[in-house]
């Protein structure tokens, strides 16, 4: 057997807090200890790394600055640019395809209402079986409730009643699906048939 040790053992985790590093900070004698070759027949010991220096990064929790005004107006002129060459693009392939609408609340609206029921299983093809995902459907209506909420009193009489509508829709079909689902659950399994 060989006097050297066979494996080194590397401890790779980062320090979180500077109070940890201050704490763990091992005493001059110490630290001189770690850095000393290993004696003969020590067998494995830990080698503690030192914490790489983090980059100055918004401290935890908090939000990445928000783009400038130039920065912003720069992103969407190139953005509006950009929808602009590919609608000419659409256009020269089928002519006959006017302009697109402005995107609206009822487009926005809309698009909700169709994921949700299609999480519902609404737009299965005749014959197959739907596939639902019910907790997704409930994400995209929870959405929609908080779109309400959060554009109470800066709608349109038009857009608030689209909006109500298609809430109160999405959530009657919800509240069938998951009645339907409880029934399904409750029913005790049918019998196993005899082979014969």
């Amino acid at each position: 057997m060989s006097d050297k040790p066979k494996f080194e053992v590397i401890d790779r985790r980062k320090i979180k807090a500077d109070e940890e590093h201050d704490s763990q900070q091992p005493s001059a004698p110490e630290a001189e200890a770690a850095s000393a070759p290993p004696e003969p027949g020590a067998g494995p010991r830990l080698v503690v790394s030192e914490p790489e220096p983090e980059a100055p990064a918004e401290a935890e929790g908090e939000l990445p600055a928000a783009p400038t005004a130039q920065e912003s107006r720069k992103q969407k002129e190139a953005y509006d640019a950009s929808a602009q060459r590919l609608e000419d693009i659409v256009r020269a392939q089928n002519p006959a395809a006017g302009a697109q609408p402005p995107i609206t609340f009822e487009h926005l609206v809309q698009q909700f209402y169709v994921s949700a029921m299609i999480q519902m299983g609404a737009a299965t093809p005749e014959g197959q079986q739907p596939r639902v995902d019910i907790l997704g459907a409930r994400t995209t209506i929870d959405l929609l409730a908080v779109l309400a909420e959060k554009t109470r009193g800066n709608l349109t009489e038009a857009e608030n009643n689209i909006l109500q509508s298609v809430l109160f829709e999405v959530r009657m079909a919800f509240l069938e699906l998951t009645k339907m689902i409880s029934l399904q659950a409750m029913q005790p399994p049918p019998p196993p048939q005899a082979k014969r």
